[in-house]
């Protein structure tokens, strides 16, 4: 699947989810899956706890954050001195 066809399958609609991007056709926000891909659930994990998402739903959140860091220069917007380490709970 291309990178256009994953990012379609990522909505944004300030009347669905608050405005948050999520996956189309659920309310899943992409956060949610990025948050479980960074504690270190597995796609496969994910697809258990929401059987309504598919590998590329997972690929798709992946590829949406990567354009977005993209588009922002790769830059981070962080409320915390550069210094400050950020622990994974």
């Amino acid at each position: 699947m291309t990178r256009e066809q994953l990012l379609a399958r990522v909505r944004v609609d300030s009347e669905i989810c608050a405005g948050r991007p999520y996956i189309r056709g659920t309310r899943i926000y992409i956060a949610i899956v990025l948050d479980a891909l960074m504690v270190g659930f597995t796609p496969e994990e994910i697809i258990d706890h929401y059987p309504c998402l598919d590998l590329d739903d997972i690929h798709a959140a992946v590829a949406y954050a990567s354009q977005l860091a993209e588009n922002n220069g790769g830059l981070a917007i962080l409320s915390r001195n550069q210094h400050d380490t950020f622990p994974l709970r």
